[in-house]
Order: structure tokens, then C-alpha cells, then sequence
């Protein structure tokens, strides 16, 4: 059993981890994949041997485990948000930065007491909505909910790596198979050598008489699209009912997102977190030999409220 000085130990080092996690996110813009954003906390902050030290059962380390444990307490005060391995920033939690670590933990497990007190059946015992400190049904319920987040980020990671491994053709094998599982049809497929700005063509119907017709455009590298890039899509898009969809595994360039929003056509720019998770949310529809261009093994976890 941890006695008062453990609990403080452990406070201590949440408030120093996740004020640095939400430092790093302020400075990328206010989101950032949760891996990323783990690897960057050592060079933010000292961490001594009993942070870094691993638990003997479950082998992970102290201060990951601590700094996803107390997520917990800001995802519910809404001063964070983690959706497919990405976390986000959102401006309450930026205005408690200002607190300084230990602060900003306070107010993070003072707004969880709130959120606690408003969702808690009738028979929960007010000492226990008061304390400060979790009680154990609250420590198992952190501990269940900062674990599936954490193989949530694993398996983002593991599908990100799936697709890094794929040549830029598998990579557009890939992005048609996704589309015949929401229900298109691809009878154009550019073959290898050919890059004269549309990679697929996609249809709802077998003949293409039914709109959206969809113009595909893929890049599959590490650097963002560039607005050029963009508008080239949306120099194909000739006739009425068209849509581009630009599909980068790199990403895109601030501007070329700018100009596909203020396009007079409709133009959908896919990134990879994107992609993955619409890879998840239609992977059951796919067709067999689909699903083997990047296959998936669902694992479901107990989940009470």
C-alpha cells in the first residue's frame, strides 16, 4: 500500500509531466500525436532514476504511467482531449498553464471533483467526492482508462509504421480499397509510371452517371503537400459534380489547406491520422482481399460506465 509520501511523490512528478506535456503542445499548435509528444517530455524536464525506473509487474516506466495516469483528471476538466492517438490542447487548458505545474494539476483534479460530483449516482459518499486524493474504485478506473489510451497511441503507432513500410504504389492500393469500403466504385487505377495528376477515379455507381464523380490525388512521402499540389486537383475538376480528394501521408502546408477550404470546388484533403481512422471506422465493410492491403485485429476491452 503507497503511504502520504508516495501519493505526494507521485503528484509531484504529474504536475512537472503533464504541465510539460501541455507546454509542448501549446508550442506545436495545440495538438500532437501522443507518442511524439512523450518522447519530446525528457528534454523539457529532469527526471531522476525513480521517474525513469521501471514497474516490476507491468514493465512500463514510472513517469509515462504517472503523466497518462493524471491525464485523466484534465481530459475530464476539459482542459485536454486525446481522440485516435492525437492529443489536443483546448484553450481552457492553455489559460491554466499560467499555474505553474503543481497548479495546473490542482485545478485539473479540482474540475474532475466537479465533473465526478455531477456524474456519480446518488450513493456515493460525499467524503469521497470531496477528498483530494482518488479513492480505490477511482485509482482502477484512471488505471483502465490511461491503459486503453495508451494502447489506443500503440496501435495508431503500429498502423502509422504498417503504412510507412508501403511502397508509393501499395500506398494507393491502399486508398482504393478504403473507397470501395464506403461503398465506391474504382474502375480507374493509375498504373505504375503514370503521374498525370489523378491516381484513382471513383464512382457511386458502376458507369459514373451518379455524382460526387471523385478525382484522386496521392503523395505518399514525409514532406507536406504544397499548395501547387492542391490547385493542380483543382484544375481537374472540369465538370459540374467533380470532387477532388488529395490523400498525403506527409501531411499538407498551412497554405494548401487555406486554399482548399476557400476553393469555389470541393476539394477534401486526407492526411494520415485521417486515413487511419477512417481505415478503422470502415475496415468491417471491406472485402477480404482489401483488408489484407493493411489488416487490423480488433480488441475489445471491459468498459463499464
Amino acid at each position: 500500500m503507497s503511504d502520504a509520501t508516495d501519493v505526494s511523490r507521485s503528484r509531484a512528478l504529474a504536475a512537472k509531466v503533464l504541465h510539460a506535456a501541455f507546454v509542448i503542445l501549446k508550442d506545436k499548435g495545440g495538438e500532437a500525436p501522443g507518442r511524439d509528444l512523450v518522447a519530446e517530455i525528457p528534454n523539457k524536464v529532469e527526471l531522476d532514476d525513480w521517474a525513469k525506473a521501471s514497474y516490476e509487474k507491468s514493465g512500463n516506466i514510472r513517469w509515462q504511467s504517472t503523466l497518462h495516469f493524471f491525464s485523466i483528471d484534465a481530459i475530464k476538466a476539459g482542459f485536454l482531449v486525446k481522440k485516435k492517438g492525437v492529443w489536443y490542447l483546448t484553450p481552457e487548458g492553455e489559460k491554466k498553464l499560467e499555474l505553474g505545474p503543481k497548479g495546473l494539476l490542482d485545478a485539473a483534479t479540482a474540475a474532475y471533483r466537479d465533473w465526478k460530483a455531477k456524474n456519480l449516482n446518488a450513493d456515493t459518499p460525499i467524503a469521497e467526492i470531496q477528498s483530494p486524493l482518488l479513492g480505490p474504485g477511482e485509482i482502477e478506473e484512471h488505471r483502465q482508462e490511461a491503459t486503453i489510451q495508451e494502447l489506443e497511441e500503440a496501435s495508431i503507432d503500429g498502423i502509422k509504421a504498417g503504412i510507412d513500410k508501403k511502397n508509393e504504389y501499395e500506398f494507393q492500393d491502399i486508398v482504393a480499397a478504403l473507397l470501395r469500403g464506403m461503398g465506391y466504385y474504382t474502375p480507374f487505377i493509375a498504373p505504375r509510371g503514370k503521374d498525370g495528376g489523378v491516381d484513382i477515379i471513383a464512382y457511386r455507381d458502376p458507369l459514373g452517371t451518379v455524382t460526387p464523380r471523385i478525382k484522386v490525388q496521392i503523395k505518399h512521402r514525409q514532406d507536406k503537400a504544397p499548395v501547387m499540389e492542391v490547385r493542380q486537383l483543382m484544375g481537374l475538376l472540369q465538370k459540374e459534380g467533380d470532387v477532388g480528394i488529395f490523400v498525403s501521408s506527409g501531411g499538407f502546408t498551412p497554405d494548401a489547406k487555406t486554399a482548399a477550404r476557400g476553393s469555389h470546388v470541393h476539394v477534401e484533403l486526407i492526411d494520415l491520422d485521417r486515413l487511419i481512422a477512417l481505415w478503422q471506422e470502415f475496415y468491417p465493410k471491406m472485402a477480404d482481399d482489401d483488408k489484407v492491403l493493411l489488416p487490423l485485429m480488433p480488441i475489445y476491452f471491459y468498459a463499464p460506465k
